[in-house]
């Protein structure tokens, strides 16, 4: 994830935020019986999800560190 800040992040999940309450308020429309979505709510949603899981670990401070134990010789 290097080159992401944590505004980069939060700004993402707000655009995916705003896309999915522009989908939940009807993007869609109907023409000779036939219907077209201009966006597919469920990769919506997982982009909410993705990014909300970055912003979580950038507001953590970045990724895990694991403990090392050396074992000696």
């Amino acid at each position: 994830m290097a080159g992401i800040s944590l505004a980069d992040a939060e700004a993402k999940l707000a655009l995916y935020m705003a896309a999915e309450e522009r989908v939940l308020a009807g993007q869609s429309y109907t023409i000779g019986g036939r219907t077209l979505n201009r966006a597919n709510l469920k990769e919506i949603q997982d982009g909410i999800d993705t990014w909300d899981k970055r912003v979580k670990r950038l507001f953590r401070g970045g990724a895990r560190m694991r403990q090392a134990v050396p074992v000696g010789n």
